[in-house]
């Protein structure tokens, strides 16, 4: 790293079940590259990367970011374009082929174990769709904190389980998608958040919010729904994805 800080640190790698069915599903990060690359979850992206730019950018002209459970290059390579540097974190060793050039690092890590990055080292860390597959996003969130400097700026995204069309299932009766033992949400994902409990959880690990967003909310059915990208901007808590940046408190 050109920064000079002494970054990575060893730690082992036990694959788990939980995490065997994530290799599965997302086994050499072309995936990822694919679905980022879609309306939705480019526009969740770019949000999450304005919060964490401003936020960093308060400290450091070119912040030191972590970019974690990244899968493809698509993330940090669009925060370099930005004036960042990053380092990807993830479980999958292999590249896709637009990441060969080794201008990015590459640490592989489990996520739901400590963090093999040394304490206070980055300024920002981007955690995106990584919450709601982990059994203990609390330890997850401690751990960003501790390798963040004071005053490092967090940001965290995740699929909201009280979208406007969640809260109209519910109120029919029906159950929201992410605690829908039939929905392909179970596949994976096993801790569902609400703004107010994301809220509390920053709260919980030390973090102050400081910045809240959502890309979309999806007015009508699942498979029909029309995305509304002012609705998000007025009413963010129901949209689709949450986007809640925070900040260390030291």
């Amino acid at each position: 790293m050109s920064s000079g800080r002494r970054l990575i640190v060893a730690a082992p790698i036990v694959v788990d079940p939980i995490l065997a069915a994530n290799l599965r599903s997302y086994p050499d990060g072309t995936q990822v590259a694919a679905y980022l690359g879609t309306p939705y979850h480019a526009r969740r992206v770019a949000d999450a990367s304005d919060l964490l730019m401003r936020e960093t950018r308060r400290r450091v002209a070119r912040p030191l970011i972590a970019d974690l459970g990244a899968g493809a290059p698509t993330v940090s390579e669009g925060l370099c374009r930005r004036g960042a540097r990053t380092v990807m974190v993830d479980m999958v060793t292999q590249r896709p082929d637009r990441a060969t050039s080794g201008h990015i690092p590459l640490v592989r890590a489990d996520l739901s174990h400590p963090l093999p990055l040394r304490s206070a080292t980055v300024d920002g860390v981007f955690a995106g769709e990584i919450i709601e597959h982990l059994f203990d996003p609390v330890a997850f969130l401690r751990e960003c904190w501790r390798i963040l400097v004071p005053g490092g700026a967090l940001v965290v995204t995740t699929p909201n389980l009280a979208t406007l069309q969640d809260r109209v299932r519910f109120l029919l009766g029906r159950s929201p998608r992410q605690i829908d033992a039939l929905h392909p949400y179970l596949t994976l994902h096993i801790r569902p958040f609400t703004y107010s409990s994301l809220v509390r959880t920053f709260h919980t690990c030390g973090f102050r919010p400081v910045g809240f967003r959502s890309n979309y909310v999806v007015v009508g059915g699942e498979d029909r729904g029309l995305s509304v990208r002012f609705l998000a901007r007025m009413f963010p808590s129901i949209g689709g994805s949450l986007v809640l940046v925070g900040v260390k408190i030291p």
